[in-house]
């Protein structure tokens, strides 16, 4: 479908079903999403009933998929069958390597199918997954492996090569494993080809099963990283429950959208076509998006980097039906110059969180590709999905990050001890669930002060609509006090997106000797639009209070510089105000 042939009408009976209509439904005794309560660290915490267990039953499940693709990665395919029988023979090489239940295996590399051949390789004989920022420096490479205690490393060559094979200072290092080595290795580094071969190789590995290991569903099993725009990484600890249930998450959310619009979901999960343009080291992709394909045999594209261009292309050719990761990759499919030369017809989904997003970006999705949008609220400390944001529900709220998933709890809580505020009041979020993580590795100080008899602080500001929809104001460091006035920046940047030449905007707060603090704002304009200072002051000048107007406005050449969950470094874009 090409820009201009979709129209947002939703029908006049929309929607069919309320949603606790729908919860019921879904959730009845017996249903398939029904669910249970189970007490977690002295909590009762709401469970889905079906869910696996643990990751070594849904390592198991996903080989039901048989010789449907897994995998994509440029000419390398690989299906169910043969990564189940590279993970197997992986899960076996780690034993007989002397990696046991509890001990910690970092794995840093880009996305590729060796990926989750080690992921779940790890995590199926009980071990502990420390999935590596792959962007990160040789230093903070270091810092990951000797946080965590591994044992073993997994990486790619272009990790292999950045820490210049030396490994003598990080004294729990036993193994290196490194994939796709071009030049010799020696000591303590060895091919991930001599124990699995290469990609082509999997379905020609010979049939072994997964190792029997005791796993309990609240059993240690990832360490992933906090990717923080200030201060030291903290390593949020993951456990097997946390991840599996996102799998369930996911599913009920597609289904409460067709029960919405009055259709009958089917049975099981349908497998699509997603192409996968986040890393797997950021929980989205691994506990969102990786945990449901393995369960639904979804086939995963993916790209070594990003490229606008070429994602318009692989859309094309392997009929994709779903895409997204943050707000900006949207857009720039949105703007890309050639888009119209592609068929982008299977596009069903474009869905994305990490950041906040522009309403007008969630009609522009619906009318431009004629494909529903989606949108969610996670952390690392939530791995992932706490909220969902769906179908017709997100083009009638396209402010709101979605109401929980009906095995989570959310509730705004006042900063001054205030206690729980009402509905329609702003604060600070909590959230609680069974994805909730156990807490912070090796960090008992930042663990206490975070997570809070089963909730987690979150740090965000919300505020919660009659129905339980979720509205995600600010960063509580992020809001800007310009002479005693609060300016909340998502405000502001989504009045910066709604002007048609801006594709990327953020709001910091510069010191100001009378005031305080005042707004500045940073944009990225679209290809070939023109749009001065002056403009976008005005733009946002006649649609938000004066003093919300961003006093300067400084414009970049490219997109505003994200971390690895997608959010703005906005210290960065603070340094192009110095000395102004």
């Amino acid at each position: 479908m090409q820009a201009g042939e979709a129209t947002i009408s939703i029908g006049a009976d929309w929607p069919r079903l309320s949603m606790a209509q729908v919860q019921a439904a879904l959730t009845a005794p017996g249903a398939p999403f029904e669910m249970a309560t189970e007490t977690i660290r002295g909590v009762p915490t709401r469970v889905w009933k079906n869910a696996p267990a643990t990751l070594a039953q849904l390592v198991a499940f996903s080989r039901s998929h048989g010789e449907r693709l897994a995998t994509i990665h440029e000419d390398e395919r690989v299906t169910f069958d043969a990564q189940f029988r590279a993970i197997a023979t992986l899960a076996r090489h780690l034993q007989d390597s002397g990696i046991g239940k509890g001990d910690r295996v970092a794995l840093a590399m880009r996305n590729m199918p060796e990926w989750p051949v080690a992921f779940f390789a790890i995590v199926a004989i009980g071990a502990i997954c420390v999935p590596l920022n792959a962007w990160w420096t040789p230093q903070e490479l270091a810092f990951g492996v000797r946080d965590s205690g591994a044992k073993m490393l997994i990486v790619d060559r272009q990790r292999h090569d950045r820490m210049d094979g030396d490994y003598a200072a990080l004294p729990t290092l036993e193994t290196v494993i490194v994939a796709r080595a071009r030049t010799p290795l020696s000591a303590p580094a060895r091919a991930l080809e001599e124990v699995i071969g290469s990609c082509a190789d999997y379905a020609s590995l010979p049939e072994v099963a997964l190792p029997e290991v005791a796993i309990a569903p609240d059993d240690d099993a990832t360490i992933f990283y906090t990717s923080g725009t200030t201060g030291k990484p903290k390593g949020a600890l993951g456990t097997h429950r946390n991840l599996v249930t996102n799998v369930f998450s996911s599913a009920y959310i597609a289904a409460r959208a067709q029960l919405r619009r009055g259709e009958v979901p089917p049975a099981v999960p349908q497998p699509k076509v997603g192409l996968l343009v986040i890393p797997f080291f950021h929980v989205t992709a691994c506990s969102a998006s990786l945990m449901g394909a393995m369960a639904s045999g979804t086939t995963l594209v993916l790209m070594r980097k990003w490229d606008p261009a070429q994602a318009l292309a692989l859309i094309e050719r392997e009929r994709v039906q779903m895409t997204g990761g943050v707000p900006t990759i949207a857009w720039q499919l949105l703007e890309h110059p050639d888009r119209a030369q592609y068929d982008l017809s299977s596009l069903e989904i474009i869905q994305y969180g990490g950041a906040p997003s522009a309403p007008d970006l969630v009609r522009r999705i619906y009318e431009v590709f004629g494909a529903m949008p989606g949108n969610g609220w996670g952390m690392t400390e939530t791995m992932a999905t706490v909220t969902q944001h769906s179908a017709e529900d997100y083009l009638n709220r396209p402010t709101s990050c979605g109401p929980p998933v009906p095995v989570a709890d959310l509730k705004i809580m006042g900063s001054d001890g205030s206690g729980e505020l009402p509905v329609g009041e702003v604060g600070e979020l909590w959230a609680r669930g069974p994805m909730i993580v156990k807490g912070y590795w090796n960090c008992p100080e930042a663990t206490a002060e975070t997570f809070v008899d089963g909730w987690v602080r979150t740090g965000d500001l919300a505020r919660l609509d009659e129905e339980g929809f979720c509205f995600i104001v600010d960063r509580a460091k992020d809001i800007i006090i310009r002479g005693g006035e609060n300016i909340y920046s998502i405000e502001v940047e989504d009045v910066l997106y709604a002007h048609p030449a801006v594709t990327d905007a953020a709001l910091v707060g510069m010191p100001d000797r009378v005031l305080g603090e005042v707004p500045v704002a940073v944009v990225h304009l679209c290809p070939g639009c023109v749009a001065g200072e002056e403009e976008l002051r005005a733009f946002v000048r006649a649609r938000l209070a004066a003093f919300k107007v961003p006093v300067a406005v400084r414009f970049s050449d490219t997109v505003l510089p994200r971390n690895a969950n997608g959010k703005i470094m906005k210290d960065e874009l603070r340094a192009m105000f110095a000395g102004s």
